[in-house]
């Protein structure tokens, strides 16, 4: 499971198409479609029911899905925060 995967199924789950997603993701929709299949087939789950249009996440899909944004979102605090300290002036600040 790779972070790029992550984002391919929260993308894939907003926009509820594999073309836009893909678009979004800025990647081919092969790619998109691949990368979520090996998701899938790593798991052992289907995240995404096919036959549906638009298409829909399983039952198990919409846990995994909510699961992959809180991990997303807590991967995106380390940026900031890593960020938010490297870019942050420290020190006394004299004028005069």
């Amino acid at each position: 499971m790779t972070i790029q995967q992550l984002e391919y199924i929260v993308a894939l789950n907003q926009h509820r198409h594999f073309v836009k997603a893909s678009e979004h993701c800025r990647v081919t929709q092969p790619t998109l479609s691949l990368m979520i299949k090996k998701l899938e087939e790593e798991l052992d789950v289907v995240i995404f029911d096919r036959a549906k249009h638009p298409i829909e996440p399983t039952a198990m899909g919409v846990r995994i899905i909510e699961q992959a944004e809180k991990s997303l979102h807590e991967m995106r605090k380390i940026s900031e925060m890593v960020v938010n300290e490297t870019q942050t002036l420290a020190g006394p600040l004299k004028i005069g």
